[in-house]
Order: structure tokens, then sequence, then C-alpha cells
């Protein structure tokens, strides 16, 4: 007989057992949903009172100040990790129980796709309120993150549901507590709000307003207005990455502070003042929380917003914005301590410091000699960008040359867009016709943004290629202080400006190397095949050999053909994942190849069948690979480092592995080579993971590499002393975008970044070219 425990989070007495100590009840009642504010408030106080009292004593003032207020961050997230502790999910998720919930629907599901044959899936994140788990049920709060069928597709923000399910662990430091796998439909309990359903209808509106617009358009015109990118096509997400667009689309304080720079001087000219700009400005804010959905992301960017506004328009002048964006910044960390390690919080702050901070030094300085207004619109996206440059090179591995351009040419069409779309959601709960005429003025502008996102991300030198190790982004943060420290001075001198623009004109249509793709003197491309391996080889003139073809006949044949291949002396599969051989049609599609060398173990046999058909097809001979065998074509030397031994085939000729298992047979028996060219040593890995790379290691070879083709796509199935063993100065990480694996896993690129390597993904910067340049290792991208 199943037993019913109570932790309702809103009676503290509840999170008390009897008898416990002083230190147990303090832990134990961080679970109360007001515990981070309450300590905030505290610390807030606690501070004001020493303030007070210490006037007389500015540095003692501060260091008390400052040991408050780090005192209380680090208080409220004790309490905050204990709350995700509590209760019995965090216990549960570390069997994988399986077990019974009822939850609350925090964000809007997100259909995911795969390249592989698995069906896609839902996640959306939620709070489950009543769990039950081996003959217990108990109430909680806790976090957790749902990984659906496509049957979740439909829940509603704010929905109550109960359904089944497995629980599964989460990353130390993740804000969820665990992973809930449903397979089956979830049962809806209750509808959302009224206010939400209300909102879903507003934004509804909007959609149905543009649906008849280009794919691009009904996608971007609900983004702008309320950071809807359900419709937003994955193509020009990519191009907003890289041309520094990205906070258009997503929910940040640009859509927050476009709109109140248009209702407010609105209001003037009709006469509101005073109190009423600070009530019709509050009302705004909060239409555009209940439009936007009022989840964590949004209630910060409306606290950005509203800080960056501020800065620009307060009487106060830049001090009194410095302390907004302070009390901001401290009162979200305590109500929320998990944003400390957020990247997109940290990039929120600083592109608000930047403006704060840069901008009006900057613009004053631009105004010297141009309009006011143009000098404005230069001098925010600079500054912006330049504050969130190191940390953008960090996570990306590479720095945005064309991003201050783009969004000054993309800003005077954003205003127009966010307006007319956001009168248009409101159009639309009057007139379905007169909201479509206001939706197909609102495309145009839209269509201008899209312009510049797509013309600036073909740029050849849009992005460039920055080492995301400790020196590489202190050295690129020494150079974005120089620039604060001096830029002004430049700003404010138009022959300097012009000869700056010029020279970052140059870089950017003249990236190192050639104008064109591909770069001149190219030794080896892994070439963007979404999720999964194409690496070519250079062997000279048409010729290259292939190591593994992606999923996608067509992409690696395009790939080919701007790589001017028209001859394949050697195909290479590593194994026959689909990823890896599913291209073989678009290589063989109007070229030659001599020979398929391919790992000796034949699973999946229904891959391994349909590789052998096609060449039977060509007539294209097949062989084995064979351990610690040399080979060398032209300028291409390689010696196969792996396997050395095969699993036995599963009696049923299929594969033993599922998609998600990490150390599958087909995996561990990859091919893996010690490519020789040009002086470089490029070892390339297939997907192997630890069990074998151990192996590898024992064999006693040399792993020392020039550049390193990372195992398995990224996975957080990495051994170590084997990625530390190559040396490699270089690591090049084939993946897809938005993958449902999470490949790379944060885990491995830390690992690659502590070994001192450059990485280069095709997910962010497309295919990667190597090559020589002066002698030295040098990277080319290409989108």
């Amino acid at each position: 007989m199943s037993g019913q425990a109570e932790v309702e989070p809103w009676d503290v007495r509840l999170l008390v057992p009897a008898g416990a100590g002083w230190a147990t009840a303090v832990i134990l009642i961080g679970q109360h949903p007001l515990a981070g504010v309450l300590t905030g408030t505290i610390a807030l106080l606690l501070a004001g009172v020493l303030f007070v009292g210490f006037r007389r004593g500015p540095v003692v003032v501060t260091a008390v100040g400052v040991t408050v207020v780090v005192a209380g961050m680090a208080f409220a997230a004790a309490l905050q990790v204990q709350s995700l502790r509590a209760g019995p999910v965090r216990e549960l998720a570390s069997t994988e129980a399986a077990v019974k919930v009822r939850l609350k629907i925090d964000g809007d599901p997100a259909v995911r796709s795969t390249t592989s044959r698995r069906p896609p899936y839902v996640v959306v994140r939620a709070t489950i309120e009543e769990i039950t788990g081996r003959g217990q049920t108990t109430r909680v709060r806790t976090p957790v993150l749902v990984i659906g069928s496509v049957q979740w597709k439909d829940v509603r923000f704010g929905q109550h549901l109960e359904a089944g399910g497995r629980l599964g662990p989460v990353e130390s430091g993740s804000d969820v507590a665990a992973m809930l796998s449903a397979r089956a439909a979830p049962k809806v309990l209750d509808e959302p709000s009224w206010w939400l359903r209300a909102a879903e209808r507003v934004r509804l509106g909007l959609r149905q307003a543009v649906a008849g617009e280009p794919e691009a358009v009904r996608g971007l015109v609900p983004a702008l207005v309320m950071g809807d990118e359900s419709a937003l096509p994955t193509e020009l997400a990519d191009d907003f990455k890289v041309t520094g667009l990205t906070h258009l689309s997503a929910v940040s304080g640009t859509n927050l502070t476009l709109l109140l720079a248009f209702v407010l001087p609105l209001a003037r000219l009709l006469g509101v003042r005073a109190r009423g700009l600070n009530i019709v400005g509050l009302a705004m804010v909060a239409v555009f929380v209940v439009l936007a959905r009022p989840q964590p992301s949004v209630l910060r960017a409306a606290v950005m917003g509203l800080v960056a506004l501020a800065a620009m328009t307060s009487s106060g002048g830049r001090r009194r914005a410095v302390r907004t964006l302070s009390v901001a910044v401290l009162a979200l960390l305590l109500l929320d301590t998990s944003l400390a390690r957020s990247a997109g919080f940290a990039l929120s702050v600083l592109a608000t410091a930047g403006i704060v901070l840069l901008g009006p030094t900057w613009r004053d300085a631009l105004a010297t000699w141009m309009p006011v207004r143009l000098a404005e619109a230069i001098a925010c996206p600079l500054a912006a960008q330049i504050a969130c440059t190191p940390v953008v090179a960090w996570l990306s591995g590479q720095v945005s040359l064309v991003a201050v351009a783009a969004n000054l040419l993309a800003g005077p069409a954003v205003g127009p867009a966010t307006i007319i779309g956001f009168g248009t959601a409101g159009i639309a709960l009057l007139s379905a016709d007169l909201a479509r005429l206001a939706g197909w003025v609102a495309g145009w502008p839209a269509r201008w943004i899209i312009l510049i996102a797509q013309q600036g991300a073909d740029l050849p030198g849009a992005a460039s290629a920055w080492p995301a190790t400790v020196i590489g982004v202190g050295v690129l943060t020494l150079l974005c202080l120089a620039l604060i420290i001096g830029l002004h001075r430049i700003l404010a001198k138009p022959i300097a400006v012009v000869l700056a623009v010029v020279l970052v004109a140059v870089v950017v249509l003249r990236p190192v190397g050639s104008l064109t793709w591909p770069p001149k003197g190219w030794l080896l491309v892994a070439c963007d095949v979404g999720q999964g391996d194409g690496l070519v080889l250079r062997i000279g003139g048409d010729a290259a050999i292939v190591v593994d073809t992606g999923p996608d006949p067509a992409v690696m044949d395009h790939c080919l053909r701007e790589l001017q291949v028209t001859h394949v002396p050697v195909l290479v599969f590593t194994h026959f994942h689909a990823d890896h051989v599913g291209g073989l049609a678009g290589v063989l599609h109007g070229r030659k190849v001599d020979e398929i060398e391919m790992t000796p173990y034949f699973s999946p046999a229904a891959e391994y069948r349909r590789v052998a058909e096609l060449a039977e097809l060509h007539r294209i001979p097949l062989r084995t690979v064979a351990f610690h065998e040399q080979r060398s074509v032209g300028p291409v030397s390689w010696t196969a480092l792996w396997p050395a031994r095969v699993p036995a085939l599963p009696q049923s000729g299929r594969s033993s592995a599922t998609p998600t298992d990490e150390g599958s047979p087909e995996n561990n028996a990859s091919i893996a080579m010690m490519v020789q060219v040009s002086g470089l040593r490029l070892l390339l890995t297939g997907d192997l993971e630890p069990e074998s790379q151990r192996a590898v290691l024992a064999t006693g070879v040399d792993l020392r590499a020039d550049v390193l083709k990372v195992p398995h796509h990224g996975s957080a199935q990495q051994d170590p002393i084997f990625i530390q063993s190559t040396g490699a100065k270089l690591a090049l990480i084939s993946a897809g975008i938005d993958n449902d694996y999470g490949h790379p896993a944060p885990r491995t690129l830390d690992l690659l970044t502590h070994a001192g390597m450059t990485i280069a993904r095709t997910d962010i910067q497309g295919s990667l070219a190597v090559l020589t340049t002066d002698q030295h290792l040098s990277l080319t991208t290409h989108r």
C-alpha cells in the first residue's frame, strides 16, 4: 500500500523535521520559493545600513558592501541548490526509476528532428508538483526537463498534466533536477489561466496574419515582436548568429526598448505626464511580459530593456544608469543564482553595460562630425558588440567582423517591423483581414533585416576563428580593453574612422588565403554535412581521398563540387552508421571512385548491404582495412591505427546497439588513421569511444598530431588521456546544428580547451579547411 508524503513548499514547517538542528532547518527552509527574495532583501537592507553607518570610510564601505553581497549570493545559492535536491526526484533520477507525475508546463514545447531514423521528439521545461515512485507519493516543487514523444507538441504553457515516464540524471550544476523521458501522451488536467489563453490568442493572431508571407518573413516577424521563434527557419537563425543579429529574434531587452521608445513619446504627445508616463511604461512592460510568456529569460529581458532605455533617456545621466544596472544585476542574481553561469545572462548584462558605459561617450565623439541620431545608431551596437566579444569568442571559437555593420544596416528596419508587428497582433483581435494587411506591411522591413543577415553571413570573412582558450580569450579581452580606452579618440576623427572601416572591409572581403572557396592550398576539408562526418584530403588537381560521406548525398555532392573533386582514388568508411555512409550516392554522382576501404565490422547490416549494392552497381572494389597497414596516394600517406580486433556480429545480423548507446560496437570498430600530408599530422578518429581510445593508447602508437578530428562528433564519452596525448593544436568537430544528441558536449569542449586546442565546429562555422600559411597551420571556414 503506497504512502503519502507532503513536501509543500509554501508551508515552511513541513520542510523542517522534528528535532532538526538549526543548520539543517536553515538549509531546508531554502526550499521555500520566497527564499531567494527574502535573502536578497535582507542582504540589500544590511548593505544599506552599513553604507549609512560607514559613510566616512568609502574604502571600508566598499569592502563591507562587497562582503555582504557575496555572502548573500552564497547563501541564496546554497538555498537554491538545496531546493533542487529537496524531495525524492533527484534520488529517483539517479536510479532511472519509472514514475508517475503531476506537473505544470513552464515553457513552450520545442519539436526537435533528427538526422537518424529515429522519429522527432519534444523538449519542454516543467515543474513536478506531485510524484509517485517506488510506492511513495510525494508533493514537491521540482523543475525538470521533459523529453517526450511528438504527442507532447500540443501541450501549452501553464497547463497541468499527468504523465508517466522514466527519470534520468542531469549534469551537476544544471538548473533542473532531472530529465523525464515520456513516450506516452500526457493527460491534460486543466487549461492555462485566462490571461495566458488571451496571450496565446494574440500570438496566434500574429502568426496567422503573416501566414501568407515567405517562410523567413513569417518566422521573423513573430520573433521580433514577442520572441516567438517557433517558425524561424534554421538557416536564417544560423545567419543571425554569424552576423550578430541573434538578439533581434530572441527575447531580449531590444524588443521592449523599441516598444517603450515608441509608446512613451506617443503618450507625451497625447498629454500624459509624470506619473502617468510611469504607469504607461509599466503597463507596456506587463503586456510585453505576458505576450512573451513570464519565463525567466523574458523577465531578465524586461529588466535589461528598462535599464538600457533609462541610460539613453534619463536626466540623471550615466551614473544613475550604472546604479540601476547594478541593482538589477544583483537583484536578478539573488533571485536566481544559476544566472551566474548563464551565457545568455552574461551577454545580456555585458551588452547593456556597453551601451550604458561606452555608448554615450562614443555617441558624443561621433556627433562632432555627423548627425546625433546616426551617431547613436552606430555607437550602441558598437559598444554592445565590443563588450560581448570575449564571451562570444569563448563560446563559439570565432569573432564576427560584420556584427556592427549588420546591426547598423538592419537597425532602421527593426523599429518599424517590431512596432507594426505589435500593432498587427492587436488588430488581429478585431479583424483578420486588416491584420493580414498590417502583417504584409510589417513584412517589408523584416525582408530588409533578412537580406542583411543572409548577405552578411555569405561574406568570406564574416566570422573569423579565434582560439577559445584562456590565453586566446585573455588576449582578445586585452584588445577590447585597449579599444574601450582609446576608441573615442578615433571616433572623433572622420579620417581615422574611414581608415578603420576600410581595414575591416578588406579583412571581411579578403580573408587569409583566398577571395573564394576553397582556399588556395587546402589540405583537409571537414564538409558541413550536418550531424555526421564527411572529410576530404586533397591529393592534387581534381583528386582527393574521402573519409566518410555524411548522411545526405546532396550535401556531400555539393561540398565535393565546391572543392572541384571529380576523382576519388580511395573512399574510406570508418564504420557503417548512416551519418557516415548515407551520402555515398552523392560521392558517386559524376565522379570516379577507384576503391572503397572499410571497417571489417559490417554492422548495421542494412547500411552495409546498401554500400555493397551501390559499390557493385558502380563496379567499385571493396576491401577491409588491416591493423597498422600503411598506404599512400600521391602526397597523402596514412597508417591505420584501429581496429586491431573486431567484435563478433550479433547473430540477427542487426546492430546490438541502440542509437543512444554510448560504447556501441560499431563506434568502437571505427577506423582510426594517422594521416601525413605536407608536413602535417592529422589524426582522424571516426566515432571511437573511450573503450577503443584506451585500446589504441595501449598499442603504444605515437598519437602526436597537429590536427585532431574529435571522436564521435564531440560526444561526452572521451578518454582524457587519449585526447591530451595527441597534443593537437587544432580540434575539428563535425556536428549538426541543434542535433538531438547534444554534440558537442560541454565537458568535451572544456577538455579540448584545457588541452590548449583551438576548436573549430561545422555546426557553427560551416565547412572547415585546414591549410598551411607561411609554414604555419591555419584554418578557413565557409558557410
